[in-house]
């Protein structure tokens, strides 16, 4: 069965009054499950104008009972097939085409191929063409109805129990996935869960937190190599950007300050060289600039400070005005929080990029 689809993740609206033994809060509460929209070409008169109109029409019947969700697991699918169950042609002019049309909805697992839940509508169209026809019996589907209701609610309630029945699958291959270091897959994994099945979203939200420390473990030890490398070809602005995302509550943060260290050490005695020289013929600005690459950590701060006092006595004798300077500090407190804030978004936006692209199993599929 070839596929096609026409629109990402529709999020499912699930209200909790028939199935508040699954989610959190009360029964005004709501949850989401995402649908992705799928169409099967399984019909040669289908041209791509009719099977757009049907992509819209499984869109609608998402949208109609939902609002936009959170949710973003492609595993389950929302799709239709098209049935001919009689056609005929007038002999007038212009000649029209009549089908008798079988619309077979269903709601499903686009991987592991398991039918959900299904429903049937029949409708008739004409229309000067084929393609006519097949979108005026399209038309005729009116998805406000309950049949419509109960196949969205019905499959919902399917799904929940899905995963309230593989909870402990799911964490389990998120842990082998961490434990080939594969933590982004993991991360995804745990994270596909929706927060209405409640058991199984708290034991995975749980899990979520010890899989990203791994990969924060992990990438540190994967930094310190790189940074080393840096080290020795002499990048040393190189290797202290790649030093920069390791936090204190890492093991291998003693290392990376350490380097830093040295590589602040390093920074220090290039930048207090030419700090000098400037300084030698009284060029206030090229001074300044050299002086600000100097860590007040550094084994040559001490150095620095001298120096930049001579240049606040100098401007206040020259100019009567105060001379504003300190020493960076690679240990402030806001720095630390920026680190920390920049480390989360590039772990997200790095999870974002690679998340795995989803094979679904047409072979079954086409067989519903």
């Amino acid at each position: 069965m070839k596929k096609k689809v026409f629109s990402a993740f529709l999020a499912i609206f699930i209200t909790t009054t028939s199935i508040a033994q699954n989610s959190e809060g009360s029964a005004t509460d709501a949850g989401r499950i995402a649908l992705n929209v799928v169409v099967a070409d399984n019909l040669g008169n289908m041209d791509e104008d009719v099977e757009q109109a049907l992509s819209e029409k499984l869109s609608e019947i998402a949208t109609t009972y939902a609002s936009a969700g959170s949710q973003a697991d492609p595993r389950f699918i929302i799709t239709a097939k098209v049935l001919e169950q009689s056609k005929s042609v007038t002999n007038t002019v212009p000649v029209m085409f009549a089908y008798n049309l079988k619309f077979n909805f269903y709601i499903g697992d686009g991987i592991e191929g398991i039918k959900f839940e299904t429903t049937s509508v029949s409708a008739k169209g004409v229309g000067k063409s084929e393609q006519k026809a097949y979108l005026m019996a399209l038309n005729e589907v009116d998805v406000n109805s309950d049949q419509f209701r109960n196949f969205v609610e019905n499959g919902k309630s399917k799904i929940m129990e899905y995963y309230n029945s593989k909870c402990d699958f799911i964490i389990k291959d998120a842990q082998t996935a961490a434990g080939q270091y594969d933590f982004d897959g993991a991360i995804y994994k745990l994270m596909s869960v929706p927060d209405v099945c409640k058991d199984c979203y708290s034991k995975c939200m749980n899990t979520v937190p010890i899989v990203f420390q791994q990969k924060l473990e992990h990438d540190c030890q994967v930094l310190i190599v790189k940074a080393k490398t840096l080290i020795a070809q002499n990048q040393y602005d190189e290797a202290a950007e790649t030093l920069s995302p390791i936090l204190p509550n890492l093991s291998c943060y003693a290392t990376a300050d350490q380097m830093m260290r040295d590589i602040n050490d390093h920074r220090c005695a290039v930048a207090l060289g030419e700090a000098i020289a400037a300084w030698a013929s009284k060029d206030v600005n090229a001074t300044s600039s050299a002086l600000s690459a100097i860590a007040a950590d550094s084994k040559c701060s001490a150095d620095a400070n001298r120096i930049a006092e001579e240049v606040r006595a100098y401007i206040k004798q020259k100019e009567n005005r105060e001379w504003q300077f300190k020493l960076i500090d690679h240990n402030d407190k806001v720095d630390l929080a920026k680190r920390t804030i920049k480390a989360a978004r590039d772990v997200a936006v790095a999870y974002a990029t690679h998340r795995p692209k989803v094979v679904y199993n047409t072979t079954i599929i086409s067989r519903w």
